[in-house]
């Protein structure tokens, strides 16, 4: 039975805390087995005068925000095509490979293409995982696609997943895979 202890500066949210603890939980489970029941979290909080790093008084940084509500915020923008609103979450250098291999550098360039393809699409999500790795996050999602063709008729039931890569609290690149080219119409 794994005990975790954790000392922080006063004044992080009660969900970053959460999260934290979530996360050292999975750690502890994932690296020595020990079911998550078993992991002992504890998270003991000092005050900003009472914690000095480098002769200095240091006060809480503020903690990023979660690499899911990231690309969440992405997705939905982007089903509403409210492109302004979906860049803000693209690093510079984002890149997106969908499925056939086709890259695109710029969202435009995907709704050009797409529009070919389907009329419009939406995206019921069944799961998010998320996979940290130091300051560098993927996050995948998977679900079904439904929308309509280009010639109107309805589509639903197609399998997606997608793989986002996050750093720095942007979205550095996205890869796509769906059953859409077998259910074309």
């Amino acid at each position: 039975m794994p005990m975790i202890e954790c000392t922080l500066i006063t004044g992080y949210a009660e969900k970053t805390r959460k999260l934290l603890a979530e996360r050292m939980t999975d750690a502890a489970s994932a690296t020595i087995g020990a079911h998550p029941d078993q992991v002992i979290v504890t998270i003991k909080e000092v005050l900003a005068t009472n914690y000095m790093r480098g002769r200095i008084n240091r006060e809480p940084a503020p903690a990023p925000t979660d690499p899911e509500i990231i690309v969440r915020e992405y997705l939905s923008a982007m089903e509403k095509r409210d492109l302004d609103k979906a860049k803000m979450h693209l690093a510079d250098e984002f890149t997106m490979v969908f499925p056939g291999g086709v890259n695109f550098k710029k969202i435009e360039d995907l709704i050009s293409w797409s529009s070919k393809r389907y009329k419009e699409v939406k995206k019921t999500f069944e799961n998010f995982d998320t996979s940290l790795k130091g300051l560098n996050t993927t996050v995948f999602c998977s679900g079904y696609l439904h929308g309509t063709w280009l010639n109107g008729q309805p589509f639903s039931k197609i399998r997606f997943i997608d793989r986002f890569n996050v750093s720095n609290m942007k979205i550095t690149s996205q890869s796509v895979w769906n059953d859409m080219a077998e259910n074309l119409r």
